[in-house]
């Protein structure tokens, strides 16, 4: 079939054609946004979940929504390479710059520019990252200690207070939240008590691996107080059914159950996978209905490039002692692991591997159910190592 009329979009963040199965995490933060606007009291959210479950395209749904309700957005890919204050600082601006020319707020959101301008002169020593240019001059004594955790809370609750003014809410949307530095994350849940305990209308939207969890909760005791923690994970067979089908069926173009079925399976109803799936049995099959067979042909092409790209760029990013350990652990399955487990497989005490586990959680490779438990953050990683590295007994 023709490939330039294809409705599947596999790509990192890339809205595929039929969000399904996110229809209540949508209508929630639909709810939440409204109500901060209101300011009536709402909570943050973090979403967490594997690689490929569709984290960033919800997120971007959100900010849709927020956008459509007119209020002015944030939006970070967190680096490891940079600052909190850093990613921060020019998009705030942008958005202060906006609620500034609406005349009910001109005031509140100049000083905030003001507030702004402080806070990115007193960490400047600190942070070396931060580059913004403002034409207003700090206020002296206004969120310029040089102390993040002192700093960020002044300056979002006038931020805050500015947004109230304008009638609307800033809402600030992180992705990758679990790469942020754990002192810096604990400096902004302490800003979002304190703009919580003013009604201040700024709502958070963050996205990360399972592990973010746990680093949250280690941060600050109160931050499950201040965040609603939605998993994102796989579909139901239903809504993978219908992920698939019905953007199928509304390019005209139809699908064998026996097929459908088999792409369910074949990809564990991970949306990511879908998509790659879906888009490959489109070009593959030659017509309508798409067979069977064509699902075959689409499986080895789909997998051909989640090698080369999804699975491999992963692969390259370890050192050959963190990819000896993922190898183990796909040796065992699946998973999770226990650490004794993995240490048994490799033939070393735990203590000895111990070093290679924590590197391989900060990288994003793996993550901790609990204690003393590893599981892959990539879904079928563990198949991708054995057909692709030989296990070294």
């Amino acid at each position: 079939m023709n490939p330039t009329l294809n409705p599947f979009a596999p790509g990192a963040g890339s809205q595929p054609p039929e969000l399904a199965g996110r229809g209540e995490v949508l209508e929630s933060s639909s709810v939440s946004l409204r109500r901060t606007i209101l300011g009536r009291p709402s909570r943050s959210y973090l979403l967490v979940g594997l690689r490929g479950v569709g984290k960033t395209v919800l997120l971007g749904r959100i900010r849709n929504s927020a956008e459509q309700l007119g209020a002015p957005t944030v939006w970070i890919e967190v680096e490891d390479s940079r600052s909190l204050p850093a990613m921060l600082a020019p998009p705030l601006r942008s958005s202060l710059l906006g609620m500034s020319r609406r005349e009910s707020a001109a005031d509140a959101a100049r000083r905030a520019l003001r507030g702004l301008a402080s806070f990115a002169n007193a960490l400047k020593v600190r942070y070396e990252d931060i580059e913004i240019g403002l034409e207003l001059a700090p206020e002296p004594g206004f969120a310029d200690s040089g102390n993040l955790i002192d700093d960020l809370p002044d300056l979002l609750e006038s931020v805050g207070e500015a947004a109230r003014q304008a009638n609307t809410c800033l809402a600030i949307f992180l992705d990758e939240i679990q790469a942020v530095e754990e002192g810096e994350l604990r400096a902004l849940i302490v800003a979002l008590h304190r703009v919580s305990q003013r009604q201040l209308p700024i709502i958070v939207f963050a996205a990360g691996l399972p592990q973010a969890t746990g680093i949250f909760g280690r941060t600050v005791s109160y931050s499950e107080r201040l965040f609603e923690f939605l998993q994102i994970g796989q579909l139901s067979r239903d809504h993978a059914r219908v992920a698939i089908s019905k953007p199928l069926g509304d390019a005209g173009v139809q699908i064998e159950n026996g097929a459908l079925a088999e792409i369910v399976s074949r990809t564990e109803r991970y949306p990511y996978f879908l998509q790659e799936w879906g888009k490959h049995a489109w070009d593959t099959a030659p017509a309508s209905p798409i067979t069977a067979h064509d699902v075959d042909r689409a499986t080895a092409l789909a997998l051909e490039r989640l090698e080369a790209g999804f699975f491999r760029i992963r692969l390259e990013r370890v050192t050959m002692a963190e990819r000896a350990y993922l190898r183990a652990m796909a040796e065992i399955g699946p998973g999770p692991h226990g650490s004794g487990e993995v240490a048994r497989v490799l033939g070393r005490p735990v203590s000895a591997i111990a070093p290679t586990r924590r590197s391989l959680i900060a990288k994003g490779m793996i993550w901790s159910p609990q204690r003393g438990i590893t599981a892959f953050a990539v879904p079928m990683f563990d198949r991708f190592l054995r057909r692709n590295i030989a296990f070294q007994d």
